[in-house]
């Protein structure tokens, strides 16, 4: 098997990544592109940082375990499938699953700190920035954490003020610099999308001639 090539898809929180992702899914199989979310690779509670509040922060690049995201994704690289617990954001109602990820031709790696991690970064050949606005982030986020997740509109104004802004002006923003390609999601990502879809559907037919 040919070496897969590693998409990285990086953007603040709010910037649509998940949506973007599950409209790769529906276009590709697993046996032609393979996810992974950074967000399976999440400490636990006991071992994040609080701020001076005592509000435990999820939003700094030590609360990723970075050795053992490097490592599966060094595995995927090599052909070898792995699995990893779900991340499940905290909810005690839901029990966590084992999640399969199988080795592909394409590997997308996602999540708002894989261009921070040198040993990460360095194995990723195109990276990928979804942008959106700073309003708009935040009305996306509240709808998210409070319907999808049912987190209290306090708490998720406190984190957006004290933990997520923060952590996007300071670790995410800069990367933007980094990028090979950008995507506008103010509104839709409809047109990058679709030139990213292009993309894939060419290198996976050239690695099939």
């Amino acid at each position: 098997m040919k070496k897969p090539y590693v998409i990285g898809i990086t953007g603040g929180s709010g910037s649509g990544k998940t949506t973007f992702l599950s409209a790769l899914e529906q276009e590709f199989g697993k046996e032609q592109i393979c996810i992974l979310s950074a967000d399976h690779y999440y400490r636990p509670r006991e071992e994040q940082k609080a701020d001076e509040q005592g509000v435990l922060n999820f939003d700094l690049p030590s609360s990723i375990n970075a050795e053992e995201l490097e490592r599966d994704v060094r595995q995927l690289i090599a052909g070898q499938d792995i699995e990893r617990k779900e991340y499940t954001f905290n909810n005690p109602l839901v029990q966590p699953k084992m999640l399969k990820f199988k080795a592909a031709p394409i590997l997308i790696l996602e999540g708002i700190f894989v261009f921070h991690y040198p040993q990460v970064a360095d194995l990723i050949d195109l990276k990928v920035f979804l942008y959106t606005s700073e309003s708009t982030a935040l009305s996306r986020r509240i709808k998210r954490d409070r319907i999808e997740r049912n987190y209290p509109l306090e708490d998720v104004l406190y984190r957006y003020e004290h933990h997520v802004m923060p952590t996007y002006r300071q670790y995410i923003a800069p990367i933007k610099e980094q990028a090979d390609l950008l995507i506008n999601n103010n509104h839709k990502f409809d047109a990058g999308l679709q030139v990213f879809k292009g993309f894939i559907n060419n290198y996976l037919q050239e690695v099939e001639d």
